[in-house]
């Protein structure tokens, strides 16, 4: 992927040694996350979408109100009266705004891919990603997490936690690099494979919850203590 501010360093191969290294002590010390967790492709989709700006566990409820409701398919969406889909997705908050995303993806895939989502998951994933984020209300992070866990197409899923673990470790040096600028870095100093991408990402997701938390990081837990800059424990 192209930086947002053009290009950036070629590979670097001190870089690409520690990412590797980063993912294996996380790897090893968590053990694999069996991301993302939905029974089927859409189910995973309409998680995305819903999980910006709550927790997981607010999506967990939302899902399982659609499931008990049995509308969770493109046509069951589509065809739930828009105030009452926004109460069975209520907990994941943004509720009204969430059920309008919800709908309007569902038109497109309706309109563009005759309700296939497979269709649009074959797309090559430059084509992919402009589809997806010409869709109102679905980013960066978004988009490449459909991709990449949806459609199972290797890209880098950037997020905060990223930022965070990054710039901590030393391998940034701010938290506010653009999304695109640090994917870019990051894909080109590890192998385009969809299974790596897939459990770093719930690695570093993981290991910032559990540990390397925004406030009060248990750096004296750190499986990255001796690697991290920032940590109060060496």
């Amino acid at each position: 992927m192209n930086s947002e501010k053009g290009s950036f360093r070629p590979k670097d191969v001190n870089l690409s040694r520690k990412l590797y290294e980063i993912f294996q002590r996380l790897y090893e010390f968590w053990g694999p996350q069996n991301w993302w967790p939905a029974e089927t492709k859409f189910e995973m989709v309409v998680g995305a979408i819903l999980t910006q700006n709550t927790s997981w566990s607010s999506v967990e409820k939302a899902i399982s109100n659609l499931k008990k409701a049995n509308i969770l398919s493109i046509e069951g969406i589509l065809q739930t009266p828009d105030e009452i889909l926004a109460q069975l997705i209520r907990p994941t908050g943004y509720y009204n705004q969430k059920a309008k995303r919800l709908k309007d993806f569902c038109s497109f895939l309706k309109n563009e891919f005759n309700f296939d989502l497979q269709k649009l998951f074959s797309l090559e994933i430059p084509e992919l990603r402009e589809k997806l984020l010409s869709q109102k209300g679905i980013g960066y992070e978004t988009a490449d997490s459909i991709i990449l866990y949806g459609a199972e197409k290797p890209i880098f899923v950037v997020d905060a936690y990223t930022k965070r673990l990054f710039f901590r470790l030393g391998l940034i040096e701010s938290e506010k690099i653009e999304y695109n600028q640090l994917q870019s870095i990051i894909m080109e100093n590890l192998e385009p494979q969809t299974s790596l991408f897939n459990e770093f990402h719930a690695l570093i997701v993981k290991h910032c919850k559990e540990i390397c938390k925004n406030k009060k990081p248990e750096c004296k837990k750190c499986c990255l203590h001796k690697m991290c800059e920032a940590g109060t424990f060496k």
